[in-house]
């Protein structure tokens, strides 16, 4: 989806890319390990729709979380 990485995967180690995940809470931007499994999540928001999630990530308009 991205060149860019996660900022907290990052921190961790890990240069995983960015990409829409989803929990119970809803979609978020994140990072997955080489497993597929969530790895990271990055947004401080979580969006309704993988639609809205990947909008706020093409428009950059999302939040970085600091801390894991």
């Amino acid at each position: 989806m991205s060149n860019r990485f996660g900022k907290l995967a990052m921190s961790m180690g890990r240069p995983l890319p960015l990409t829409i995940c989803t929990s119970a809470n809803g979609h978020y931007i994140g990072t997955l390990d080489d497993d597929g499994m969530p790895y990271s999540r990055e947004s401080l928001e979580y969006w309704a729709t993988h639609q809205e999630a990947m909008s706020a990530f093409k428009t950059e308009n999302w939040t970085q979380r600091e801390h894991p």
